[in-house]
């Protein structure tokens, strides 16, 4: 059975099921439930499909009248379909992108003006900066973001579709973990500090900025949900400035990067540098293979 028909079955089959409960009270909040959930994903729905029809019509698989008849829709809707948000949207989402920022423990001065120094959880300035540039990229191919915050202790909700975390291992166990499952690529520490290494090549990463140099190395990858049922988008540099260094590079690569990797699970390192006076990222590459692991 194709995979389409798969899923029409699945449907069909939850609807069956919706119908077959007895009590009616049950009956109405399911169906109210669902109901919610169906418009809550048709945008996503759609999305998916404007970058498939793109993809057709690039890889000339079927020109704009087979394709609208493949469809059953007219090939004027088509043409005005593909010409909509460009298909390499979907790297980063099908819907509003949440953009989770980790927390940590900073000294502070308190809000009444007083010398008086506490601790306190603050957001690193160059985590919102990083926001920010991210925010405007995903406008610029028509997605809507929020911001989130990651409490001290790094307990974050990875179970959600469109999701981008930016917060180094150190700062949350549960991510630790996670990068514990990539064979390719991970965070390590030793007496000099923390370090990116490659497993395949044995290759070290260290960040310019431990030798007061004004770069920094970047871990870039999609990542697996802990539920198993989807991913989410990892970013996250040995410094936070690292970060920036990632959007900066997206931001000229995220075209070929979608048609490279599409939505499919991978890790890489991304290498930046920032001008030491207005602190600025002014470049960026990729500096090792896309990772893929097995199976993905």
């Amino acid at each position: 059975m194709e995979n389409g028909e798969q899923l029409d079955a699945a449907f069909d089959a939850t609807l069956s099921q919706l119908k077959e409960l007895s009590d009616p009270l049950t009956r109405a909040k399911a169906a109210h439930r669902l109901a919610g959930r169906v418009s809550e994903y048709g945008n996503e729905f759609q999305a998916v499909r404007n970058e498939a029809m793109n993809e057709t019509l690039r890889t000339e698989q079927r020109n704009a009248t087979q394709l609208a008849e493949e469809l059953g829709i007219s090939k004027g809707r088509v043409s005005q379909l593909v010409k909509g948000a460009p298909p390499e949207r979907l790297f980063l989402g099908s819907g509003k992108v949440i953009v989770a920022l980790a927390e940590k423990l900073e000294e502070r001065k308190l809000k009444d003006g007083r010398d008086k120094r506490v601790q306190g959880p603050v957001i690193a300035t160059e985590d919102v900066q990083t926001y920010e540039r991210l925010r405007t990229l995903a406008e610029e191919v028509g997605l809507d973001t929020a911001f989130e915050r990651i409490p001290l202790g790094g307990n974050v909700h990875l179970n959600r579709n469109n999701l981008v975390v930016i917060c180094g291992p150190r700062l949350s166990p549960l991510i630790e973990q996670i990068l514990e499952g990539d064979p390719h690529l991970r965070f390590d520490k030793d007496a000099d500090g923390w370090y990116l290494i490659d497993r395949n090549t044995g290759k070290i990463y260290r960040s310019p900025m431990d030798k007061g140099g004004n770069g920094d190395i970047a871990y870039f990858g999609r990542l697996p949900r802990p539920d198993g049922k989807g991913t989410f988008l990892y970013i996250a540099g040995i410094h936070a400035r690292g970060s920036g260094g990632v959007v900066h590079w997206l931001n000229k690569e995220l075209a070929t990067v979608h048609r490279e990797i599409k939505v499919k699970r991978f890790s890489t390192l991304i290498s930046s540098r920032f001008d030491s006076d207005t602190l600025e990222i002014v470049d960026s590459e990729r500096i090792t293979p896309y990772y893929r692991p097995e199976g993905a």
